[in-house]
């Protein structure tokens, strides 16, 4: 069990690594487009849709990532004042609703991509980027997350049942 729990934080520790350098191409990207437009003007048909698709790979693989780092927002008005057991108990009623909401993703994401898939599907405008490769990144990323999220409810688990009070990783 530890392996398993060693090795999903150590492919979303990666992801995240990798990922994160998309910001790079999507500001060169949003760098030439405003060259282009304002001092050249000649605007790309490009630019736009590139954009947007990369900072989609960005958000949707580094779900995971930022889970495995505590990332996420969260309402701690009560919350931070329990006592850690009591936080995992707590956390233990919450995880079936985040489990349903990242099973349907990838469920309902695998369905969307394998069809687009299918026809190699491209955006219906004059660049025509391939929307597939968009589409192939909703099921990753949401299984990225889903596999983060088990790693943490079996840690709060351990934590609910184990005599020390200490706070999950």
């Amino acid at each position: 069990m530890e392996k398993f729990l060693q090795a999903v934080d150590w492919v979303n520790e990666q992801t995240g690594r990798v990922v994160s350098y998309l910001i790079i191409f999507l500001m060169l990207v949003l760098l030439y487009e405003i060259t282009a437009r304002y001092l050249f003007n000649s605007p790309t048909i490009w630019a736009h849709e590139t954009s947007q698709m990369i900072y989609g790979a960005y958000v949707i693989l580094l779900g995971g990532y930022v889970m495995k780092q505590g990332g996420h927002v969260s309402v701690d008005i009560l919350y931070q004042r329990f006592k850690p057991r009591t936080r995992a108990i707590v956390n233990l009623c919450t995880w079936p609703l985040f489990f349903c909401f990242c099973g349907v993703l990838f469920y309902k994401g695998s369905l969307v991509s394998w069809d687009s898939l299918k026809i190699w599907e491209t955006a219906p405008t004059s660049f025509g980027p391939p929307v597939y490769l968009m589409k192939i990144m909703l099921p990753l990323g949401a299984l990225l997350m889903l596999l983060q999220g088990l790693g943490r409810y079996i840690k709060e688990i351990r934590l609910a049942v184990s005599p020390e009070e200490e706070d999950v990783p």
